[in-house]
């Protein structure tokens, strides 16, 4: 099943993609596609739908039908760095022994075609194609055999982000990596059932049609399971929460000379099974 919500920004309702390609209407099932919405119950609830009883909705996704953000009301946005080995060295970084997290601000949250705004005065705007996790079953001290069973889906994220800010400017991460518009998720959250291998899909991310970045999430230092385990030894995760869990080599900072967004560009990315996202990058 894919989940996903429609229409303007601030505005969108809940909807899924049929097996035509289409939008069906959910607002009259539910009221977001959030909360305790994505619990496991609550998913068993939508897959039982019959989809033909739902209303069509008029228009194409992603084309003259925005998708706005597959989860609505995200707790917290959780990242995790430096997760692919390949990517580590790019950055000149030493492989981490234990996941790096750090945050997103919620406030980054848009949709998967929405426009990028390069920050005032940012000289190293980057891009990192990422596999989303979306919890369904909260929880806290998570055992990792237990972890995909906390899943109520997964999605495609551009972690956009700002390496002066990250690097340079002294303190933590987070500076440069929840900067408005730094967080487009989607198009659609896709449940578990519908992905064989999450260990092991492809990715990718072009840049006005030249590819930068082509991984697989098989080269994964720490997979999913274990970092929703660990990530829950330090916090509660709940229905809605997002993690992040890295990005394959190809990022903008790891080209020797570094190759950044100016403005003007065109950023298109996907994962295998989850859908693509197309962002235009603006100067603010």
């Amino acid at each position: 099943m894919k989940l996903l919500r429609y229409g303007p920004k601030g505005q969108e309702k809940p909807g899924l993609l049929d097996s035509d390609g289409n939008v069906r209407d959910l607002s009259t099932v539910v009221a977001d596609i959030a909360g305790d919405v994505l619990e496991p119950e609550g998913i068993a609830r939508l897959q039982e739908i019959d989809l033909s009883s739902l209303p069509a909705v008029h228009g194409t996704p992603q084309a003259d039908l925005r998708l706005g953000p597959c989860v609505g009301r995200v707790g917290k946005f959780i990242c995790i760095g430096l997760n692919y080995a390949d990517h580590a060295a790019e950055s000149n970084l030493p492989v981490p022994s234990e996941p790096v997290i750090f945050n997103k601000w919620t406030s980054a949250i848009v949709g998967p075609d929405d426009d990028v705004e390069i920050p005032r005065g940012s000289t190293k705007t980057d891009w990192e194609v990422e596999l989303g996790v979306v919890i369904g079953k909260g929880g806290k001290y998570i055992e990792e055999a237990e972890a995909l069973s906390h899943v109520a889906g997964y999605c495609v994220i551009n972690d956009v982000s700002e390496r002066e800010y990250q690097i340079e400017r002294g303190g933590t991460w987070d500076k440069g990596k929840g900067c408005d518009t730094f967080g487009p998720i989607g198009p659609w959250l896709v449940t578990p059932d519908e992905i064989a291998d999450v260990g092991n899909l492809k990715m990718w991310l072009d840049v006005d049609g030249e590819k930068r970045q082509n991984g697989s999430t098989a080269t994964m230092v720490f997979n999913v399971a274990h970092i929703i385990s660990y990530v829950s030894r330090f916090m509660s995760l709940q229905p809605g929460d997002v993690i992040s869990t890295g990005t394959p080599p190809g990022v903008g900072m790891g080209f020797k000379p570094p190759i950044y967004l100016k403005g003007g560009e065109t950023m298109t990315l996907g994962i295998e099974g989850l859908g693509s996202q197309t962002q235009k990058v603006v100067k603010t």
